[in-house]
């Protein structure tokens, strides 16, 4: 094995005095370098309202500087979308999600797996609209249902929420059924 150069070893005072570990970066904070993009990406999607390139650099701990950075190419691309020029507010452009989500399914699934799950989320969704006795999730009052049926508050508000979701799945799958292509054999490979 090769010595290393003599400026790289360590004198004897060197090697008496014990390392300062905590003088050193923390671990987190190094690997949190490579995950900036991702940091921001984070703090973006949480943008329910417009906010400031200050807030969103707290969000994501990191500068203000990387976070206008970030935010002008998170606009380009239609991550977010500014909403006022002095001060600069931003917040997420929620067509960009529901694209990306429709993306991911047109990815994951091929097209009779897209069928088959629209059905399954169309069933749930009559099945729903039988219990309530309703055409639509939000006609129903759920203390009103909650007080006709005996079942809490709590139980009723959990399945009217179920139901929305299954509301917001069926209108993802249509969507991904729309722009998938027209080869059944594999909606994967398109992508």
């Amino acid at each position: 094995m090769k010595e290393p150069d003599p400026e790289l070893k360590a004198s004897a005072d060197e090697r008496e005095e014990r390392p300062d570990f905590d003088a050193l970066t923390p671990p987190e904070a190094v690997a949190r370098g490579d995950r900036t993009r991702d940091d921001f990406f984070d703090a973006a999607l949480e943008l329910d309202a417009p906010t400031t390139v200050g807030d969103v650099a707290e969000r994501a701990g990191h500068g203000v500087d990387a976070a206008r950075e970030y935010l002008e190419w998170f606009e380009r691309i239609g991550i977010v979308r500014r909403v006022t020029e002095s001060p600069a507010t931003y917040e997420r452009n929620r067509e960009y999600l529901i694209w990306r989500r429709v993306q991911r399914l047109r990815e994951r699934y091929d097209t009779a797996e897209l069928v088959d799950s629209l059905e399954a989320e169309t069933d749930r969704d009559e099945a729903f609209s039988e219990a309530f006795d309703a055409a639509d999730p939000n006609e129903v009052s759920i203390a009103a249902h909650a007080s006709a049926t005996d079942r809490s508050v709590e139980d009723v508000w959990e399945d009217v929420s179920a139901w929305k979701t299954v509301r917001d799945r069926i209108a993802l799958l249509e969507r991904a059924l729309a722009t998938a292509p027209g080869d059944t054999a594999d909606g994967r490979s398109a992508v």
